[in-house]
């Protein structure tokens, strides 16, 4: 796969559209309209094994058949780039310096599933990211790969750059759609999933970014190409995120399976104060922290459930040997009380009583037997909520108790942090 390797703060210049041509760039949307085969996209997809990269990990091309196979007068995409998670960036980079890649896996996307119309739903604080696209797309329609009559065929697709809300929620598959229709970010019930009844009642494709920009090499150079990097049960390539917890910080494309060890220190250096890691958070907010006895853990999805977390969207956070982890709940547990869009009694209960706990064992009040608490909350909460916040919230504070109890039982017995 064409590699992406970006330190945090490279300035590289957006790719062109000739330089775009000229690495293959918009070849796999010719092949498919010359032929007029839309369905081939959908076959290659699921063939390679792609999965969504914004997080679910769900199959794209189970997506992309659903909503193809959906019967309706219009459909829609929309490309997800609100990256809402904190410390995620992988979907900025691409935006900012590859978006003809992104508009190229939009417009096979519109093809494969009959859509017409599709939104990109940018950050609205990535102004950089915004400008980058919406001079693609100026360029590809004036080449004919956006708008009417596509490569002079009877394909027509009109895209739409939408500068999306930054509320944490308002990522969420369905929240954007609400947003799109001019509404609050708060997530809906499901069933109907979007691919049934998405954006104005249509069905509509909803992926993330990274998704999108895998696609067009997809459909290209086949899905037996796509399977030559991961592994079975986690094919291709996905983008890392380091923080400058890390001597090198940036965004590290690897191939799937790849041990977790040699992107923190083959890539990352190593933390840059040079202490020895004590847990690691491997995808984001939402994932359970791992011991740091899982550092050779490669990175898959099936390796990683296995541990006991999941890959998320990629971004690391790194805990190093001497950090108190109830300090560490305590964020996350606020960081969830705080975005939770408010619209599930279930989620604004368990988010505030996971807090609340927290804060009463930091000043020392309860007994060991306040933390066996944490499970039961979890579980009288679980699958209650319009959308999976209330397991995100869950999975930081329920592996910190499990992984790291002697910090929480020092806590109550002294009402302060462990020694060092």
């Amino acid at each position: 796969m064409d590699t992406i390797l970006f330190p945090a703060r490279q300035s590289t210049a957006k790719e062109s559209l000739a330089a775009y041509r000229g690495r293959g760039g918009y070849e796999a949307l010719s092949a498919i309209v010359d032929a007029q085969a839309p369905a081939r996209v959908i076959e290659e997809v699921q063939a390679a094994g792609l999965r969504g990269r914004g997080g679910a990990a769900f199959p794209t091309g189970t997506k992309l058949e659903l909503t193809a196979k959906a019967q309706a007068e219009q459909k829609f995409v929309v490309a997800n780039g609100g990256e809402d998670e904190p410390g995620s960036f992988k979907d900025r980079i691409l935006m900012e310096h590859h978006p003809h890649l992104i508009l190229e896996g939009v417009t096979l996307c519109a093809l494969a599933v009959g859509a017409t119309k599709g939104y990109l739903y940018v950050n609205r604080t990535y102004a950089a990211a915004q400008a980058s696209l919406a001079a693609a797309m100026q360029e590809a329609a004036g080449k004919a790969y956006l708008g009417r009559g596509i490569l002079g065929s009877a394909f027509s697709f009109e895209l739409e750059l939408f500068r999306a809300p930054t509320p944490y929620v308002a990522g969420e598959d369905t929240a954007a759609l609400e947003v799109l229709e001019g509404k609050d970010p708060v997530p809906r019930e499901k069933p109907p999933y979007p691919v049934q009844a998405g954006l104005f009642g249509k069905p509509t494709l909803v992926s993330n970014i990274e998704t999108m920009a895998n696609i067009p090499r997809i459909v290209l150079r086949g899905a037996a190409w796509f399977r030559g990097f991961g592994t079975a049960q986690s094919p291709g390539t996905m983008i890392f995120c380091l923080g400058e917890e890390v001597r090198r910080p940036g965004a590290y494309e690897l191939p799937l399976g790849t041990p977790l060890r040699q992107l923190i220190d083959g890539c990352g250096g190593g933390l840059r104060d040079g202490k020895a890691i004590k847990a690691i958070l491997p995808g984001g907010p939402s994932t359970a922290f791992l011991p740091a006895t899982c550092l050779d853990t490669p990175l898959d999805h099936q390796a990683m459930r296995d541990a006991g977390s999941i890959l998320g969207c990629g971004v690391m956070e790194l805990i190093p040997v001497g950090r108190c982890m109830l300090e560490e709940a305590l964020k996350h547990a606020g960081f969830f009380a705080a975005e939770s869009c408010g619209a599930c009694p279930a989620c604004r209960m368990e988010t505030s009583t996971f807090q609340t706990l927290l804060r009463q064992i930091k000043e020392g009040k309860g007994t060991p037997m306040l933390l066996d608490q944490f499970d039961k909350v979890a579980a009288f909460n679980r699958g209650k909520g319009r959308c999976s916040l209330i397991a995100m919230a869950a999975a930081p504070v329920l592996s910190a108790v499990r992984h790291f109890r002697g910090d929480f039982e020092h806590h109550l017995a002294h009402g302060t942090c462990p020694p060092g």
